[in-house]
């Protein structure tokens, strides 16, 4: 049983940055999309920069996959510690960082709506909230490769 609890930690610490990544880009998007969907009835022009910038909470889903793939290696008790700890604290950071971009998303979207010039000034939230995701997905990066190669 101690072995089953250990390799299934191990697991979701590989595959938990890839699926709390996409929940968090889920999210995010919704609440960013949701707000052009509204955007796009009051305005008369510049719809592809709204839509543009619902989509970008989607970046944690590329970050949480490749943080994947660079925890894959076999499970093991001694790899499954670090595994699980690294995986799943960058997973829990990609999702909350997609779930608050989306909120600054979706404040840049309304405030493009009223005021169409502060579209590059709108979107600054939401490129330093993209800057911490940055940071836990290089920190993920760097310490896998610390990790025993397992086997």
């Amino acid at each position: 049983m101690e072995e089953f609890l250990i390799h299934s930690l191990g697991w979701i610490g590989i595959y938990g940055p890839m699926a709390l990544g996409a929940i968090g880009s889920i999210l995010g998007c919704a609440v960013a999309g949701q707000a052009a969907c509204g955007a796009l009835l009051d305005s008369e022009s510049g719809h592809g920069r709204l839509v543009g910038i619902a989509a970008m909470p989607s970046s944690q889903t590329i970050y949480g996959i490749v943080v994947m793939f660079s925890l894959n290696r076999p499970v093991t008790a001694e790899t499954a510690p670090g595994l699980f700890a690294i995986g799943t604290l960058v997973g829990v950071a990609l999702l909350l960082s997609g779930l608050r971009q989306g909120h600054c998303c979706a404040s840049a979207i309304a405030a493009t709506k009223v005021k169409p010039k502060v579209f590059g000034m709108s979107i600054a939230p939401a490129a330093v909230v993209e800057g911490f995701a940055v940071f836990a997905f290089i920190f993920a990066l760097v310490l896998s490769a610390s990790l025993p190669a397992g086997g």
